[in-house]
């Protein structure tokens, strides 16, 4: 395959032996005579598709026994809603941290729900860093915390994981989830659309501790309760068989490259280089805060954004796909998942030297 460099930040690349393998066993998955596309869900063939790759997760991330994962529809954004519709309780209210554009759409739409309090808000600088645990102003009678710990429109990231007491984490990490290894049992629930390090876009991964399940209010839609979905294993309804389906590659693929710590390396090391680029050149600005720099999300400006279009049709001549940032944003942005191979972000270091030596 004529495989370019895709620094898309979403739908992203799929590592290459995954796409292989899919297209190897489209027609037939392991002599059963079907595509996984055409199985019935609750078939003995989905359903060793559908354990082996739970378990893969869980042995990747050491999910906790106290823990459900749940595979389900509708992406990272249908969460907004079923977080709080699951979560308060008998609580009035929830504490968000505002750092970028995914925190804030997940703010406007618990606003339908709840009161919303701003634990921390840092759109006046231009959601270009992060507030420190001291400045966090939470609330102890909140029903959960809830924040984004990668934005991945600003490429904005925290560099802790909050503390919040007995009141439960509540992450948004589709675009940070798989990329190192990171401690389950702070958090109360995490959430992760697929289509950045997981797996085609339609999909989205809950992980949620078994004590926070069965307290949705009284009018969720039966679509949208936690428990009803735990209860029935992600299978209430037809679940997105083949997006469930290639996450598990991808959990194998992650097991076969030496799990978590080995990606975190792997990881650091792609940012590092593009940062290094980036920081000792007057023609590159990160505006990003130093200690709140995204690994996966990398944005960029030219000092003359006058040279953007030509910085990316070069770029594309290349085969390095994507590069122009968020419409919010502007300038580039480069997505550097798990999936991005190292050499990917070489080419791209190499191209950038190339394209500021000839101005």
């Amino acid at each position: 395959m004529a495989r370019k460099f895709n620094f898309s930040a979403g739908p992203a690349m799929l590592p290459t032996a995954v796409i292989e393998r899919a297209q190897q066993e489209m027609p037939d998955w392991n002599g059963s005579g079907m595509s996984v596309m055409e199985m019935s869900h609750r078939g003995k063939e989905f359903m060793s598709i559908a354990t082996k790759a739970e378990q893969d997760l869980r042995d990747l991330m050491a999910i906790p026994d106290n823990y459900r994962v749940l595979f389900l529809q509708g992406g990272a954004s249908s969460q907004f809603a079923m977080i709080p519709l699951n979560l308060l309780g008998d609580k009035a209210g929830a504490d968000y941290l505002n750092t970028g554009m995914w925190s804030k759409k997940a703010i406007a739409e618990a606003k339908r729900y709840c009161a919303v309090h701003l634990a921390a808000d840092t759109s006046e600088g231009g959601f270009t860093t992060v507030p420190t645990q001291a400045s966090l102003t939470l609330n102890p009678d909140a029903a959960y915390v809830h924040y984004t710990p990668n934005e991945t429109i600003g490429g904005v990231e925290f560099d802790y994981i909050p503390e919040t007491g007995d009141v439960p984490l509540v992450a948004d990490m589709s675009s940070t989830i798989l990329s190192r290894p990171i401690d389950v049992s702070r958090f109360g629930m995490i959430y992760a659309g697929a289509q950045k390090n997981i797996g085609p876009a339609g999909l989205c991964i809950v992980i949620i501790r078994e004590d926070l399940l069965g307290k949705a209010a009284a009018n969720t839609p039966t679509m949208f309760n936690y428990a009803v979905h735990a209860e029935n294993e992600s299978m209430y309804n037809t679940p997105p068989t083949y997006g469930w389906y290639i996450a598990g590659l991808v959990f194998g693929w992650l097991k076969q490259r030496g799990g978590l710590e080995a990606m975190a390396t792997v990881n650091k090391r792609k940012a590092d280089k593009l940062y290094a680029v980036i920081d000792g050149s007057d023609f590159y600005a990160s505006p990003v805060a130093n200690n709140a720099r995204s690994w996966m999300n990398v944005p960029f400006t030219l000092a003359n954004p006058d040279l953007d279009a030509e910085f990316l049709k070069g770029a594309a001549e290349r085969g390095l796909l994507t590069l122009k940032g968020h419409r919010s944003v502007g300038g580039m942005r480069a997505s550097i998942y798990n999936a991005m191979p190292e050499e990917g972000v070489d080419a791209l270091v190499a191209y950038m030297q190339e394209f500021e030596s000839s101005r």
